[in-house]
């Protein structure tokens, strides 16, 4: 395989690792602000009332903290925008609602909370791919100065 080949095969490979991450960071985040966030949105109250339940210190500010974590984080991590700390805050979220919240519930109710968790630590570690707002303003940085 020449050079040229090989530079077109490690292309294609890139593309299609960043449009696969596309398409997670999409559904991802969609899925966790409009089936998560936007419902305890709906209802903080109710939401926040669970936390204190459950012996969280300050349940109205982690309550929000949540909250937005899910909906913003989600939105956030959808348009790959601020993902890191998107994806920090989602991870974060959900690794305290799988082990503490649901600390004593079968694995099968922990199951998502993991899942969602698992999803923001990869973005966490390796960013939103070159598909993402981040990516667009890293290279309008880029041509601004210089580099």
């Amino acid at each position: 395989m020449s050079q040229g080949a090989s530079a077109d095969a490690r292309e294609v490979r890139l593309w299609t690792v960043d449009v696969a991450a596309l398409v997670v960071r999409v559904g991802f985040g969609m899925t966790l602000a409009l089936a998560h966030g936007l419902s305890k949105l709906k209802s903080p109250e109710q939401f926040i009332e669970g936390v204190a339940k459950r012996g969280f210190p300050a349940p109205t500010v982690l309550g929000w903290v949540a909250i937005l974590s899910e909906l913003l984080g989600g939105l956030l991590l959808a348009l790959g925008l601020f993902t890191r700390p998107a994806a920090a805050a989602v991870a974060s979220t959900l690794l305290i609602a799988a082990f503490k919240v649901h600390a004593d519930d079968p694995f099968a109710k922990k199951e998502l909370a993991l899942a969602y968790a698992v999803v923001g630590l990869a973005f966490l570690i390796g960013g939103p791919g070159r598909y993402a707002l981040d990516a667009v303003l890293q290279r309008k940085r880029r041509g601004r100065d210089g580099v």
